[in-house]
């Protein structure tokens, strides 16, 4: 497992533009000539830089990560929101532990959860807790006491792993040949063996595949077409006797494929087009039909530090062009050893993923068929015991018509540092037919309504276990499929430049379809020059004690998002304009309100905002925003509300 460890590499991906994209471009370039734009998250952050705090300021900035799945910046606000000692709802305590769960700080997202049930005991999310139904009981559940492993006799003291069948052999990687030693771990190379089934169904007569396979340097994880035409394996950058390292003296792994001759022999060995000297490609598996081929690699695109990858296999052997997995599937941890069953089951192993520990194998069930017709909807699931332990267990293999089965682990009691099990396949327990349900949903943009496509959608249990993950389609569509009746559930929506949304639910204990709406918020406002900054940052009123101008602390808060605009748009000319309610004489609001613009122009001004880029001017009742008008009687039959919204401070984009 050691020898194969991928490392990351940065890219840029370069494309052309057609006349019709030129187009399009030529329209954003005038959208920018009129509109500038405002990312709402960082004006906040940078409030809460400047040394301001509030619970609204560190409320929205928790949310505004937390809804994008970054939780160690959700982690961080949420806890400057616990530290301000006021009551705080209970709901960001339940977000602040999820967050921090998302970071591996169990204890401490543990300690939250006893807080959150302390406060809603009858909550299910506390009743979970307390009961511990979490991921570790998921494993659990689909672990098979009826399932046996065994250790290989082929083992040995060294390191044997990725196994799979050709015809009657098994096809493995090892270092016991001897020869050159690896300087790393100061062990021989790894070559490509077989071993012969006999007629007990043992495997023995172990050979080494021939020297057009095997080099000087490390080879492993091999698979073959169905039509036996070819074969690809791993191996070191190592080509035409000719080794290469990348930029950081590092010597990458690379696919190779080899063709079979008409005396039954591999040759022809030759490069896939793909690999590269920057990034590492290995661990194919290729599906039943032939036409499919996955495998593992660090290159440009990949989410982690290795994701799983597909690629078409073409009638004369060669590959097309390789395709992520996507998010769905690939974690920002190791995805590697990928293999796709005769179903289109695919397995692989992963850290990125909660588990048992090390690499777990997981499955994505019927994912060929999913991935196929493009409906995105992947369940990833922990494989559970007992091939899954404490340790690293990967190369799972399975051959549904023998029902043999094997994988690689260096849990205590082998052979060696790595060895392969072997076990038989068992058909899933058959359970009485579950009552599931069906929910679906859109995902929209709060304020206009428009559709969101390809938000990112994922389904979340109620002790926080992520269940499933989707994207919504052109039409900003998704669903979930067989999910328990009975039981809470969050659907929680996200998407770039977004502040995502989240739905709580609770299925019913019959079968039925659930419908929900997602609305995002958009982050990043765009602004021209007649618009008001207090609407585009959501700035409430600027409230100031009765009959005086001097800024409050929580004006102060909200001043500093003007503030942080201006600093990013040092060209800026703001009019700030003070509007009164009508329930004081004329003259006196005018007055008022007058000097109230002057005190938030002179408090801008200390902040270093230059006086010429700031006017200042009292409406005072004069322009009312509703018939909340108190003359001739000097009375009004308004609601404080409907004054309130008299009562407003404007900062007005003079230039840009």
């Amino acid at each position: 497992m050691k020898y194969f460890k991928l490392i990351i590499t940065s890219f840029l991906l370069l494309g052309f533009i057609t006349q019709a994209q030129k187009a399009v471009l030529r329209k954003a370039l005038n959208d920018y000539d009129n509109f500038s734009y405002i990312k709402t998250t960082k004006v906040l952050e940078r409030v809460a830089i400047n040394g301001y705090s509030s619970p609204e300021l560190f409320e929205k900035l928790g949310n505004a990560y937390y809804f994008n799945n970054d939780m160690e910046s959700a982690s961080k606000w949420y806890k400057k929101l616990m530290e301000l000692d006021k009551p705080v709802d209970s709901e960001y305590i339940w977000r602040y532990a999820q967050a921090l769960k998302g970071t591996g700080n169990y204890k401490e997202s543990d300690q939250l959860m006893a807080r959150f049930n302390e406060i809603n005991p009858e909550d299910l999310r506390s009743k979970a807790f307390t009961s511990k139904v979490d991921y570790l009981a998921r494993i659990e559940k689909v672990s098979r006491e009826d399932i046996k492993i065994h250790n290989l006799d082929l083992n040995t003291y060294l390191s044997d792993f990725g196994t799979t069948q050709y015809k009657n052999q098994l096809i493995f990687a090892s270092n016991r040949g001897g020869g050159n030693t690896y300087k790393w771990n100061d062990q021989p190379y790894l070559d490509l063996y077989s071993a012969t089934k006999n007629e007990e169904g043992e495997y023995n007569d172990i050979e080494k595949l021939n020297e057009n396979i095997n080099t000087r340097f490390h080879e492993s994880s091999a698979a073959y077409t169905p039509d036996d035409k070819f074969m690809f394996f791993s191996r070191n950058n190592y080509f035409k006797k000719r080794y290469k390292e990348d930029s950081n003296n590092t010597n990458r792994l690379q696919l190779y494929r080899a063709n079979k001759n008409d005396k039954g022999n591999w040759d022809k060995i030759s490069s896939i087009h793909f690999n590269s000297n920057d990034y590492s490609v290995a661990h194919p598996s290729i599906n039943v039909q032939g036409d499919l081929i996955y495998f593992a690699s660090d290159m440009p695109g990949t989410v982690g530090d290795s994701d799983i990858f597909v690629a078409e296999i073409k009638k004369d052997g060669t590959l097309g062009v390789p395709t992520n997995l996507g998010v769905l599937i690939n974690t920002q941890g190791r995805e590697s050893f990928p293999y796709i069953n005769e179903r289109g089951d695919l397995y692989f192993s992963s850290n990125g993923y909660p588990g048992l520990g090390g690499l777990d194998v997981f499955i994505v069930k019927d994912f060929e068929k999913k991935f196929r017709n493009k409906t995105l909807n992947y369940v990833v699931e922990n494989k559970g015991k007992p091939i899954n332990s404490k340790y690293d267990d990967f190369g799972y293999y399975e051959n549904l018509t023998t029902k043999e089965g094997f994988f690689t682990s260096n849990r205590p009691g082998g052979k060696g540092e790595d060895d392969i099990y072997s076990f038989t396949v068992v058909e899933p327990i058959i359970k009485p037919e579950p009552c599931i349900q069906l929910v679906s949903g859109i995902v929209k943009d709060k304020k206009s309504g428009e559709l969101l496509p390809n938000s990112n959608v994922v389904l979340i249990d109620n002790s926080g276990n992520l269940i499933a993950k989707t994207i919504s389609d052109d039409n900003a569509a998704f669903s979930f499929s067989d999910i328990d009746c009975d039981s809470k559930f969050l659907v929680r929506a996200s998407k770039e430049d977004y502040i995502g949304d989240e739905k709580r639910f609770t299925t019913p204990k019959t079968k039925q379809k659930l419908t929900l709406e997602l609305l995002l918020e958009n982050d990043v406002q765009k602004f021209k020059v007649g618009d008001d900054l207090a609407k585009i940052l959501n700035i409430p009123i600027i409230y100031f004690d009765f009959n005086k101008y001097d800024i409050r602390y929580d004006a102060e808060i909200e001043l500093q998002k003007v503030l942080a605009v201006m600093n990013e748009y040092p060209t800026m000319v703001v009019d700030i304009r003070s509007h009164t309610d009508c329930r004081a004489p004329k003259a006196y609001n005018m007055k008022l309100s007058d000097n109230r613009a002057k005190s938030t122009r002179k408090y801008l001004i200390s902040k270093g905002i230059s006086n010429d880029r700031l006017t200042a001017l009292g409406y005072g009742e004069s322009e009312l925003v509703n018939n909340c008008a108190c003359e001739p009687t000097n009375k009004s039959n308004c609601s404080e509300e409907e004054h309130q919204l008299n009562r407003r401070s404007e900062f007005i984009i003079i230039k840009i």
